[in-house]
């Protein structure tokens, strides 16, 4: 009976190693595979593209040779055109810069026509010194003041001494009584565009104003009352006040000449 149980004794203890063993081999052999698998998935995670970071360089097959120009054989493309293009392209933008400035004197020119042909009651045509309408336009409406010259205030032997010297390319003294003296005396109903007309506004015998003599009557001044502007001979302020013309140049083109109210 001893016998019996030291031998089935015997038999579970084999039995329990058997089944240790079994299950050390199982789980030795799961923790390889495991490695083997997550060293696989870290050896593929890990490694580097292969590709190529190398650029191609392409470079321009360049002829030189002392004492000649440097030729190139690759194309020239769209954004660096030629030289002879290049100066075509220059050109053709001064060509067009010129004909715009052209175009804007020529409008200009056009409007001052027709704005000075309603202030001076007469028709485009008869405007054709645009050099006198725009020296008149720059000057129109500065202001007034004794002794003055400039675009901020100027007096009237001034005003007429820049507009002879800028449009006619004449040189007159600068008072009026002074223009009075060294210029031509001529006839009121002779007066021509560019001819200077003077006036007395304090009572006595002396120039004491002057303008420049336009059409229709009409003359351009620096007056006391409103800076530069066109006045009219027969107004009933300089009608009575006015003492006499001069003349600088010789070559203005005549023009309409002074006409009395009243006369036939």
């Amino acid at each position: 009976m001893a016998y019996k149980s030291f031998t089935l004794l015997h038999l579970n203890m084999k039995l329990t190693q058997l089944i240790y063993g079994l299950l050390a081999m199982v789980f030795f052999t799961s923790c390889s595979q495991f490695k083997a698998i997550t060293s696989r998935d870290n050896s593929t995670a890990s490694r580097p593209s292969r590709k190529s970071s190398a650029k191609k360089v392409k470079f321009l097959d360049m002829s030189v040779s002392p004492g000649q120009v440097v030729t190139s054989k690759h194309d020239m493309s769209p954004s660096m055109p030629s030289y002879n293009r290049r100066k075509m392209q220059r050109e053709s933008y001064n060509s067009n810069i010129r004909t715009s400035f052209n175009a804007l004197d020529i409008e200009r020119a056009d409007f001052l026509q027709l704005k000075y042909a309603i202030v001076l009651d007469a028709t485009v045509e008869t405007l054709t010194n645009v050099n006198l309408l725009k020296s008149i336009d720059d000057w129109w409406g500065t202001s007034y003041c004794m002794g003055g010259s400039t675009k901020d205030c100027i007096d009237c032997s001034a005003f007429t001494q820049t507009v002879m010297q800028n449009v006619y390319n004449t040189t007159i003294p600068r008072t009026a009584q002074e223009q009075y003296n060294s210029s031509k005396q001529i006839n009121l109903e002779d007066l021509n565009e560019g001819d200077l007309v003077f006036f007395n506004t304090n009572g006595g015998r002396d120039i004491t104003h002057v303008g420049i003599y336009l059409l229709n009557n009409k003359f351009v001044h620096a007056a006391t009352s409103n800076g530069v502007m066109v006045s009219d001979l027969n107004d009933i302020y300089w009608k009575p006040r006015y003492r006499g013309a001069g003349r600088y140049i010789s070559s203005t083109p005549a023009t309409v000449s002074y006409k009395m109210e009243g006369a036939k």
